[in-house]
């Protein structure tokens, strides 16, 4: 007898929603540079991928809202990292297939 598959649509609307905002280059660049420094303010992620302030922190804000970045303000900066293992394996797959 085949398993029934059950879909969790709220669980499947949040994957979603948290692939359409890696779903960028520019986003993909800023989960890279954080998977290789761990953690770096605004101005240090702006400065190393050479884009405009505004920039960075448009797609920062994206990226932490869909939960795929996490942040702690640390005196008058905020350093972002990313929130979970899982989003650089994504990435690494993805990569992989375009191999």
């Amino acid at each position: 007898m085949a398993k029934e598959i059950v879909l969790d649509i709220v669980k499947l609307e949040a994957a979603a929603s948290k692939l359409r905002a890696i779903a960028h280059p520019m986003r993909i660049a800023i989960i890279d540079l954080l998977n290789e420094k761990k953690k770096l303010s605004v101005t240090e992620i702006y400065e190393s991928l050479k884009i405009e302030q505004a920039a960075a922190s448009h797609h920062l804000n994206i990226l932490k809202s869909k939960g795929v970045l996490t942040s702690k303000r640390e005196g008058k900066e905020i350093h972002y990292s990313v929130k979970s293992a899982a989003i650089t394996e994504i990435l690494q797959c993805i990569e992989r297939c375009n191999n």
